[in-house]
């Protein structure tokens, strides 16, 4: 794998990691996104969903992070409001 694999690999994650985020889609829907593409076998996440559902404060700080940097500042508003609601809401 080279450095611009990785690069999109990264992209690919935090974009659906956005979307799992924002409720745009469930993992389902990635995961049939990328079956009828037949682009790759498997899709990133930079989480495990299995243990969590991408609304820990560290998921969406890196999320938030990754779009300063891409300079999307409409997704990191509502990711920082996601974010703010997820907090104030105690975890069982």
């Amino acid at each position: 794998m080279d450095f611009l694999e990785d690069l999109e690999m990264y992209n690919t994650a935090m974009e659906n990691a956005y979307d799992i985020i924002t409720k745009r889609k469930t993992l389902d829907d990635i995961y049939y996104d990328f079956e009828e593409n037949k682009d790759l076998d498997e899709f990133f996440l930079p989480f495990d969903p299995i243990v969590e559902d991408g609304r820990s404060e560290d998921i969406i700080d890196m999320v938030i992070e990754y779009f300063i940097q891409t300079e999307e500042y409409e997704k990191c508003a509502e990711l920082t409001n996601i974010k703010n609601i997820c907090l104030k809401t105690p975890i069982d």
